[in-house]
């Protein structure tokens, strides 16, 4: 179950993307304004959201963003504004393209999707960087989302890549069911576990998608 909040009353896709683009000018990003209208719209707001961003301004809402946001606001936010499939692929590429290899990043992905989302994932991560996804990933499991976020969150500093990937691309699908086993588990809300370890307009993003405390 999704723990996006979406505003009662929209505003149009239109007047996302001038607001947006009035946040980017001037001196400096206003953060806020852009995690304040992104972190509350679903998939399809904001996909059309972009299409009237490229057709009003002749640029592309992912290029401005990249080069607008910085450090962990910017990953988390790059990876959300794709669409599903896209979004996986460039997990799927970021992990097994690095300097070290992250086969819990990749499997989170293909042991969580469907056979026919999986298709789909390999059609878009061959269109986006025109190479085959591996087929051996099937070969290893990574445990459940719950560890994973454990672990993203544990010792000296939060596995910040883990964390922007887990709630990302979990917060439309099961978002909750993770909360609840998260609390179950460690005896801690999930969103207390962010909060304690993230800070600034990243700590607002996630919290944002992650929703309130059951």
């Amino acid at each position: 179950m999704s723990t996006l909040s979406i505003p009662p009353v929209l505003s149009s896709p239109r007047q996302d993307a001038i607001d947006l683009y009035k946040a980017f000018k001037g001196f400096g990003c206003d953060s806020a304004a852009v995690v304040n209208i992104l972190a509350h719209r679903d998939a399809t707001q904001r996909a059309l959201i972009q299409q009237e961003y490229r057709a009003m301004y002749s640029e592309e809402l992912i290029k401005r963003l990249s080069s607008e946001l910085s450090g962990n606001l910017k990953k988390a936010m790059l990876l959300w504004v794709l669409d599903p499939p896209g979004r996986d692929a460039t997990i799927l590429r970021q992990a097994l393209s690095g300097d070290v290899i992250d086969l819990q990043a990749a499997t989170e992905v293909i042991c969580s999707r469907t056979p026919s989302m999986i298709q789909i994932i390999k059609q878009a991560y061959y269109a986006k960087f025109g190479a085959y996804l591996e087929h051996d990933i099937h070969r290893q499991t990574s445990g459940d989302h719950q560890k994973a976020l454990r672990k993203a969150m544990k010792g000296l500093g939060t596995n910040d890549t883990a964390l922007i990937r887990i709630v990302v691309s979990r917060t439309e699908i099961d978002m909750q069911y993770i909360k609840a086993e998260y609390r179950k588990k460690y005896n801690k809300p999930l969103r207390d576990a962010i909060h304690s370890e993230t800070s600034g307009h990243f700590r607002t993003f996630l919290l944002s998608v992650v929703g309130p405390n059951n």
